[in-house]
């Protein structure tokens, strides 16, 4: 079994004997086994909104920030898809492959710790380059991949319709169709408003972060909508995933071997 923790976690004490003990208890059919991972978050304030975005990791259903997989499911599915350059995407295509594979996946004992990374006040509008990776997903996965995955769906919806409503806005402006262009730019307002606030009010309500939120409120909606029409221009020959290989079972480990792994 091979163990892939993110270079930016702090595993536990017993970190070398944990994933034995996660073995010993998980059957033959199990691909791979997460650890439970925590991301402390502040103790004096509310979280701002990047915080709030990693603290989603410790509830993230297939996260490999420290996931230890069999390597004969490894080498069953062919591994990592290496067109996924980020985060997340990987780890749910991955287990997708698993499961479609007839493997299941499993969470462990052990418990592993992920630190928020320092990032600037841009973090969330470069984020939105994992609008390309989900054009790849569906491609790949079908449009309800997200439930499989048990994963978030996010506002690409909504990013589209605000960026289709001031581009619209823009365009009757320019034709002199000032009627339907204000109705349009008070679209996007009230879109953007809402947008912004549902980031606000949850956070500590400082300046600066009050000040992020608004700002990139107004980026993010154009940010995803170009990113997902780049995936889909860049993924429009992907094809579904299908199963490189038949499922064989593992045999678990017997009670004899089990005893030995635990003592």
């Amino acid at each position: 079994m091979g163990r892939l923790p993110d270079d930016d976690v702090v595993p536990g004490p017993t970190w070398g004997d944990d994933p034995t003990l996660d073995l010993a208890a998980a059957t033959g059919r199990a691909a791979g086994i997460t650890a439970r991972i925590e991301v402390p978050g502040p103790t004096d304030r509310r979280p701002t909104d990047w915080e709030r975005n990693a603290a989603g990791l410790a509830a993230a259903r297939w996260i490999t920030a420290d996931m230890a997989y069999r390597r004969a499911a490894l080498a069953a599915v062919g591994g990592f898809d290496e067109r996924f350059r980020r985060g997340f995407r990987e780890d749910a295509d991955l287990a997708l492959r698993m499961v479609d594979a007839g493997w299941t996946l499993t969470g462990g004992r052990r418990t592993t710790t992920r630190p928020v990374r320092q990032a600037d006040r841009w973090i969330s509008v470069r984020l939105q380059a994992g609008n390309a990776d989900d054009v790849l997903m569906t491609r790949l996965h079908g449009r309800h991949w997200w439930r499989r995955a048990e994963a978030h769906r996010g506002r690409l919806p909504a990013h589209l319709a605000m960026t289709g409503a001031a581009v619209t806005a823009l365009g009757c402006a320019l034709l002199g169709r000032h009627r339907t262009a204000g109705a349009c730019a008070a679209a996007w307002l009230a879109g953007t408003t809402e947008f912004a606030l549902a980031r606000i009010l949850p956070g500590p309500h400082t300046r600066d972060e009050m000040f992020t939120m608004s700002v990139t409120s107004v980026l993010v909606p154009p940010a995803a909508t170009w990113h997902w029409l780049r995936g889909r221009l860049a993924h429009h020959r992907a094809r579904p995933y299908t199963p490189l290989a038949p499922f064989e079972p593992v045999p678990a480990p017997g009670p004899a071997v089990r005893q030995r792994l635990l003592s």
